[in-house]
C-alpha cells in the first residue's frame, strides 16, 4: 500500500514537470484527485478494511491526496505568475469618440430646459398596471380610448406601458402638490410601423400642479421648450383634442420641418406633425392622485421625444431610430 500511494505522488510529479498550461494541468488534477483517481478508490476502500488497516493507512491516504492538491495548485500559481502579456505601442490604431442617440440627447435638451423651471424629473416602471396606466387617468375599462391604444398585455396580469402619463398618479401620490414634474421615458403600443410610426418610442411627460393655473401657463412652457430645441422660433398651431385625463384637450402642431409644410410622408402630406398634446388636468385624476380638485387644479403634456428628434434632425423615417445602425448614429453630437 505504501509503494502504491508512493508511486502515485512521485507520477504526479514527474507529469508536472513536464507540462507548463493550465488546461494540461487541470486534466492531471482530475486524474490524481479527482473522483475517478486512484486515490479516490484507495479513499473508498478504507470503509472495507479493518479497524487495524484503517488506522495504518486511513491517514497516509488523506494526506497524500492534500500533498497532490498541494502539488497542482502550486503549478498553476507557477503557470499564472510566468503568463506574460505585451502591449504593442508601435501598432497604429484608431480611436473613434462614441455619440449619443439622437433621441437621448434631445431628451437631455429638453429636461434641462423643464429643471431650469423648476421641474424634477421622476421616472416610473415601464411594466405598469392597468390602475396607473388607464384607470387612474380616467380612462376605465369601457372607456373607447383603450381601443386607440393597442396594448401589450402581459402573461402576470400587467401590461407595457402605453404612455409616459402614469407617471402623472405616480408622482402625485408621492409628492402631493404642489407639484412640477418631467418623466422622460419608452413607451409602447401595437403600431403598424411606417415612417411615422413605431410600437416601441419616446415621451415625456410633463406636469404642474398648484392654485390658479391656467391654459396660458401651458402654452407658454410648450412654446419655450420648442423655441430652446430648435434654436428658432417655429410655427405651431394649437386645435381642439381629447384626452380622458386632460379638459379642455389640445393638440399642439409644429410645422414639419422635413418637408418645410410642404407634405411628405413623415407627416402624411399634412404639412403638419402633433408634437404636444396636452390639457388642463381632469379632476378625476387629481383626485385618484390624492389631491383635492377644489383646491388645487394643474396642466399636463406629453411631448414625443423621438419625433421631436425627427424634426430636429430631419429625419425622415422614424424605424431608423430604432435600427441600432451604428454608422447612422454617428452623425449626431450635442451641438
Amino acid at each position: 500500500m505504501e509503494e502504491k500511494i508512493l508511486k502515485i505522488k512521485e507520477e504526479l510529479i514527474s507529469k508536472l514537470s513536464s507540462v507548463d498550461k493550465e488546461a494540461l494541468v487541470l486534466n492531471l488534477k482530475g486524474e490524481y484527485v479527482g473522483k475517478k483517481s486512484e486515490i479516490q478508490d484507495l479513499l473508498v476502500s478504507l470503509k472495507d478494511m479493518s479497524v487495524e488497516d484503517k488506522r495504518k493507512y486511513g491517514s497516509l491516504i488523506n494526506n497524500t491526496k492534500k500533498e497532490l492538491e498541494e502539488l497542482i495548485n502550486k503549478k498553476l500559481e507557477e503557470i499564472e505568475n510566468n503568463i506574460n502579456i505585451s502591449f504593442d505601442d508601435t501598432l497604429d490604431y484608431e480611436i473613434n469618440n462614441g455619440s449619443l442617440h439622437p433621441v437621448t440627447i434631445v431628451a437631455k435638451e429638453v429636461t434641462d430646459i423643464l429643471k431650469r423651471m423648476g421641474f424634477t424629473i421622476v421616472s416610473g416602471p415601464e411594466m405598469e398596471s392597468e390602475y396607473y396606466n388607464f384607470e387612474a387617468l380616467n380612462i376605465p375599462k369601457d372607456h373607447p380610448a383603450r381601443d386607440m391604444q393597442d396594448t401589450y398585455y402581459l402573461d402576470n396580469g400587467m401590461l407595457l406601458r402605453t404612455q409616459t402619463s402614469d407617471n402623472q398618479i405616480h408622482a402625485m401620490e408621492k409628492y402631493g402638490a404642489p407639484l412640477r414634474i418631467c418623466a422622460p421615458g419608452r413607451t409602447f403600443r401595437n403600431e403598424d410601423v411606417d415612417a411615422s410610426h413605431e410600437n416601441t418610442f419616446f415621451q415625456l411627460e410633463g406636469m404642474v400642479i398648484d392654485k390658479d393655473i391656467s391654459i396660458e401657463n401651458l402654452m407658454y412652457v410648450m412654446k419655450c421648450v420648442l423655441r430652446e430645441v430648435f434654436h428658432k422660433e417655429v410655427e405651431v398651431r394649437l386645435r381642439p383634442g381629447f384626452f380622458p385625463f386632460t379638459e379642455p384637450s389640445y393638440e399642439l402642431d409644429c410645422s414639419c420641418l422635413i418637408c418645410g409644410g410642404k407634405g411628405c410622408p413623415t407627416c402624411k402630406n399634412s404639412g403638419w406633425i402633433e408634437l404636444i398634446p396636452g390639457g388642463m388636468v381632469h379632476p378625476n385624476v387629481l383626485r385618484a392622485g390624492g389631491i383635492d380638485p377644489e383646491v388645487y387644479n394643474g396642466f399636463a403634456f406629453g411631448i414625443g421625444l423621438t419625433r421631436l428628434a425627427m424634426m430636429k434632425y430631419k429625419i425622415s423615417d422614424i424605424r431608423v431610430l430604432n435600427s441600432g445602425d451604428i454608422r447612422y448614429l454617428k452623425n449626431f453630437d450635442m451641438k
